[in-house]
């Protein structure tokens, strides 16, 4: 008998409030914002077309104006755009949300071809000007925005071919993402155990592969893969059209390889990040040692891939959702009264959307918003104390986006270099406190092997799907259209040396690239995950040396946003991310956690 079942947890009805955006999707402000932007759009084009890219530039006054405005209505027309994203990842399955994300989009791009002139008239701009424009007192508050404008300035196209490109992506690129995501979270995979089988959300059976039963596990892994299998040919398809569109891109911007404009937008050396994913590497011994370890408390003579997130003890406590509230806000509170305060906004104002339901987008994340809002945070509890950490996670994505409002909508965002920092290091204030709470050998035995597993994801599998992405883009690029079995051994390819002969990788692991969002949404994006991890680790040992003093200086971090560049931010907390050791520090810090699991598996 197959049965669909309803998802539930102590989150039920835990949704957030998206009223300090808009308050339906039939909102007439939604309309209202939209047409103002486009009317804005227009006249900001009359008043400042050919007025920029002079012999001697604007006046700084001018230049001020300009972006001041710029900043404003560019805040209005991505509000509305901002808001379908929320709705949709809420309920993918509402046809009213995808329809309000269309046309979001579609009329964002009508207001931006009114606005496509000014950047390409600043990048033009002669380099004297420019420079002193930058340096000038009016523009300090825009002087990092502009800069990164100038550093684009190799890769814009003309104004047509501009205009062209944002037209087409919503039909293009635009079109198969959210083809991915709807076809993802739509997905109902057959769990088949105990006799019955159960049609479960991505959510729902990626929970079962934590479940203290191996055989619940083996099911859930085989239930995956065959709802992945079952969507096989368009997911396929959606790759490899994504790829070579990528392709594309990147050659009609005379990029020269396809990381390169991934690493310009996190304002980072392509030398850096190979300094990182090679650190990485060299520490795979740290991985399976730790899986040598798991196995042998699992008593198992062989760890496969579903069972590297087992728990190690099937009686572990859960905890629930006011419980999870409780911890989390004690925890930031503890480390900072101000930062306590503003994680408690996001569960007073219901800003948070935790409970599981039918459609829903899987996993989780903090959306920024605008800053006339506030962020929002989307994720699936489950009532399992992974979920506090998870929570802990995308309520630093929150602090930090809410801080940084102060910057202004053109500063607010951070790299992605920088955007993981808060979110880890609230991760780690919330372990800390748990490991508090259950004084138990065997309880902290057991969350310091989840903290592990969750830094070897953060960290080592994040390079192992950047590696993954650069043989599937190299293939792609040099073999023309892929099929399911040639992606399928380049994902193995990558994974097998971080598992060496300590994991066996089963047959149907091959197929579980197929369902990774970060593939599709923002090529490359994951090795901006090791990169937050490791330096996070990095500020947690500097937290420890300095104490309440670190407290000021970390909080003017998130503050920031992207007002400077990552190194310029970090250096002013005793960080220098161009030292090739630099990433040692983190990562001998993991090999000393494999050591204290190893030290308390001896006592428990």
């Amino acid at each position: 008998m197959i049965q669909a079942i309803r998802p539930s947890s102590s989150a039920d009805q835990v949704a957030w409030d998206l009223n300090d955006l808009y308050r339906a999707v039939d909102d007439p402000r939604i309309n209202a914002d939209l047409t103002e932007a486009l009317h804005r759009a227009q006249a900001f084009e009359a008043s400042y077309r050919g007025k920029i890219d002079t012999p001697t530039g604007p006046s700084a006054e001018v230049l001020h104006d300009a972006l001041r405005e710029l900043e404003s209505l560019s805040e209005q027309m991505d509000k509305p755009a901002v808001y379908a994203s929320l709705v949709h990842a809420a309920k993918t399955d509402d046809p009213k949300h995808g329809a309000l994300v269309s046309r979001t989009r579609e009329q964002r791009t009508t207001i931006n071809k009114h606005l496509i002139f000014f950047d390409l008239e600043w990048v033009k701009l002669a380099a004297a000007p420019a420079t002193a424009l930058m340096a000038a007192p009016e523009l300090a508050c825009y002087r990092h925005y502009l800069e990164q404008k100038r550093a684009w300035r190799p890769h814009y196209l003309s104004e047509p071919e501009e205009k062209v490109v944002d037209d087409k992506s919503i039909t293009g690129r635009g079109a198969w993402v959210r083809l991915f995501d709807e076809t993802i979270s739509s997905i109902q995979f057959a769990f088949q155990h105990g006799g019955k089988t159960e049609m479960l959300s991505m959510q729902q059976i990626n929970a079962k592969l934590y479940d203290p039963d191996r055989g619940v596990r083996q099911a859930a892994a085989a239930g995956w893969t065959k709802g992945l299998q079952d969507n096989t040919r368009l997911l396929t398809y959606v790759f490899n059209n994504l790829v070579l569109d990528h392709k594309i891109d990147y050659e009609m911007r005379k990029f020269p390889g396809p990381m390169d404009s991934r690493h310009l937008a996190n304002e980072i050396t392509a030398e850096v990040v190979d300094a990182l994913m090679t650190a990485a590497e060299r520490h795979h011994s740290t991985v399976q040692r730790y899986y040598r370890l798991k196995a042998k408390l699992l008593k198992l003579d062989q760890l496969y891939d579903y069972d590297r997130y087992a728990p190690l003890f099937a009686d572990l406590p859960t905890c629930n959702w006011s419980q999870a509230r409780q911890t989390v806000v004690e925890s930031y509170q503890a480390f900072s009264p101000r930062a306590g305060e503003v994680i408690r906004e996001f569960f007073d104002k219901n800003w948070i959307d935790a409970e599981l339901r039918t459609g829903k987008r899987g996993g989780a994340f903090s959306s920024s918003g605008v800053p006339s809002a506030h962020p929002y945070i989307l994720m699936n509890y489950t009532d399992k104390l992974r979920d506090v950490m998870t929570l802990a996670h995308e309520l630093g994505h929150g602090l930090h986006q809410y801080l940084s409002r102060g910057v202004g909508y053109f500063q607010c965002d951070t790299p992605l270099t920088t955007a993981e920092t808060a979110s880890v290091f609230g991760e780690m204030l919330t372990f800390h406190r748990l490991l508090e709470m259950y004084p138990e050998p065997r309880i902290r035995l057991a969350m310091l092997c989840s903290k592990i597993e969750d830094g070897f994801a953060t960290v080592f599998r994040q390079v192992v799907l950047t590696r993954f992405e650069q043989l599937l883009h190299r293939d792609r690029r040099e073999k023309g259209e892929l099929t399911t079995e040639q992606i399928n051994d380049l994902w193995m390819e990558a994974n097998r040396p971080m598992h060496g002969d300590v994991v066996k990788l089963s047959e149907g692991y091959a197929w579980w690239w197929s369902y990774i969002g970060h593939f599709i949404h923002v090529p490359f994006y994951c090795y901006a995950y090791a990169f937050g991890e490791l330096l996070v680790l990095a500020l947690v040992q500097k937290y420890k040396q300095d104490g309440a003093d670190f407290v000021p200086k970390y909080l003017e971090l998130l503050s920031s946003g992207g007002s400077e560049s990552p190194p310029v931010l970090l250096r002013r907390l005793g960080v220098d991310i161009a030292d090739p050791n630099f990433w040692e520090l983190g990562l001998r810090l993991l090999d000393d956690m494999v050591g204290e699991a190893e030290k308390l598996a001896v006592a428990t």
